[in-house]
C-alpha cells in the first residue's frame, strides 16, 4: 500500500482531503455529488467517483454499504495526518487562555498538569489525559529531617519532581542537633542511590558520621527503602470522559463499557506512552489499530511529552474517535505541552503560539 506523499496525484490528494474534512465535520459518508460543490475541485461528478473508487482500491477510503458514499480508512487518516493536514493556528482568545492558566513559573508539576488536562478537554471537546511515567530507577535527590517532638520526626524526600514523607518514632530522644546532623549525613551519603544500594558498608559509614546519634540510622534507612518500594512516580488522570458520549462511535454500550474499563487500567496507557517511539519533542499520533490496546481500534490517541530541564517528566494527550478534528487537536496538544514545559523550566515561560502538523511523529 502506498504511504509516501508522491504516490498519489494532486487531484487524488485533494479529493481524499476533501472527503476526510467533510467526514470529520459531519460524521456521514461522503458522496461525489457533495464534492462537486467543493471550491477547489473543478472536475465532474463522474471523474470524482472514479478517483474515489481508485482511492478505495488503494485502501485510503472505505464504502460502508453499496449505495453509500465513502469514509476514510485508518490508512486514509494516516496519510491525511502525515501529508495533507493544514496548519491550525490557535485564536488569540485560546492563546491568552493558555498563557493565563500556565503562567506560574514555579508551579508544581501536579497542579499545572491538572490545569493543562482540563484545558485540553475544554478546548477540543474530547477526552484529555495527563501522564507521569514510571520512574525506572528510583532515587532521592534531597533529604530533610523535621523534628516534630522529642520522640518523633518527619523524613522528607524529593524523588524526581515528587515529595514523599514518612513519620518516624524513636524510643530514644531526638535532640534538635541530631535531626539537623542526620539531614546533612543523608544528603552527603544517600542521594542518587537505589534501595538495593543501601548496603552494610554504607550504613556503617552513616552510623560513624552520626557519632552518638548512630541509633537513628537504621530506622531512617528502613523508612527510605519502604518509601522507595511504594513509589513508582507514575500517575494517569483523565478529564472529560463523558465527552465521548457526544460521538456516535461510542453509542454502542458494550464498546463504551470497554473503553471506560480501559481507563481504569492505567498500566495499559502508561505502557503505550512509555513504549511509543519518536522524538521526545514531537507529537505522537496513534490511529485505530496502531494502538496496541485492541479496544481502541476505532479511536485515536494523540499525545506529546512534557519536558523539564531537557528531560521528559510526563505527557499530555487527547483520546477521541478516528473521525477527529486533527488540526485543532494537534495544535492544542502541542501548545499545551510547550506551555507546561516552559512553566516548569528554570528558564521561565516561553511564548505560546499555534502549531501545525509538521512536528507529528508516526
Amino acid at each position: 500500500m502506498p504511504d509516501r506523499n508522491h504516490d498519489l496525484s494532486e487531484r487524488k490528494k485533494l479529493i481524499l482531503k476533501a472527503v476526510i474534512d467533510a467526514h470529520i465535520k459531519n460524521g456521514e459518508p461522503v458522496g461525489s455529488k457533495a464534492l462537486t460543490k467543493h471550491e477547489l475541485i473543478s472536475c465532474s461528478s463522474a471523474t470524482i467517483r472514479n478517483e474515489m473508487a481508485e482511492l478505495e482500491n488503494l485502501g485510503y477510503l472505505e464504502q460502508p454499504h453499496t449505495s453509500a458514499g465513502r469514509i476514510p480508512s485508518e490508512a486514509g487518516y494516516r496519510f491525511y495526518v502525515d501529508w495533507l493536514l493544514d496548519r491550525y493556528n490557535l485564536t488569540n482568545a485560546e492563546i491568552n487562555e493558555l498563557k493565563a492558566n500556565l503562567s506560574q513559573k514555579q508551579a508544581e508539576l501536579d497542579s499545572i498538569m491538572d490545569t493543562a488536562v482540563k484545558l485540553a478537554a475544554k478546548m477540543t471537546n474530547y477526552t484529555a489525559l495527563s501522564v507521569k511515567p514510571k520512574i525506572l530507577r528510583i532515587t532521592v535527590s534531597r533529604y530533610e529531617i523535621m523534628r516534630i517532638d522529642d520522640y518523633t520526626c518527619m523524613l522528607i524526600m524529593l524523588i524526581g519532581s515528587m515529595v514523599k514523607t514518612k513519620y518516624m518514632h524513636s524510643e530514644a530522644q531526638i535532640p534538635v542537633q541530631a535531626a539537623a546532623q542526620l539531614s546533612s549525613v543523608l544528603n552527603m551519603t544517600a542521594t542518587g542511590i537505589t534501595a538495593s544500594e543501601f548496603n552494610m558498608p554504607l550504613i556503617m559509614k552513616m552510623e560513624s558520621a552520626m557519632g552518638e546519634y548512630d541509633y537513628m540510622v537504621t530506622p531512617v534507612v528502613k523508612a527510605i527503602c519502604q518509601a522507595m518500594s511504594e513509589f513508582d512516580g507514575s500517575d494517569l488522570k483523565f478529564e472529560g470522559v463523558n465527552r465521548l458520549l457526544s460521538y456516535p462511535e461510542y453509542y454502542d454500550v458494550d464498546r463504551l463499557r470497554e473503553i471506560l474499563a480501559l481507563f481504569e487500567r492505567k498500566d495499559d496507557f502508561l505502557d503505550v506512552i512509555s513504549n511509543t517511539g519518536g522524538d521526545k519533542n514531537g507529537i505522537n499520533i496513534l490511529i485505530g489499530r496502531e494502538n496496541v490496546v485492541k479496544v481502541m481500534d476505532n479511536s485515536t490517541l494523540i499525545f506529546k511529552s512534557i519536558i523539564q530541564d531537557g528531560v521528559p517528566v510526563g505527557a499530555i494527550g487527547i483520546i477521541g474517535p478516528t473521525r477527529m478534528d486533527y488540526k485543532r487537536v494537534i495544535a492544542t496538544v502541542d501548545s499545551l505541552a510547550k506551555g507546561v514545559s516552559a512553566a516548569l523550566d528554570r528558564g521561565g515561560p516561553k511564548k505560546i503560539k499555534g502549531s501545525g502538523p509538521g512536528d507529528a511523529e508516526r
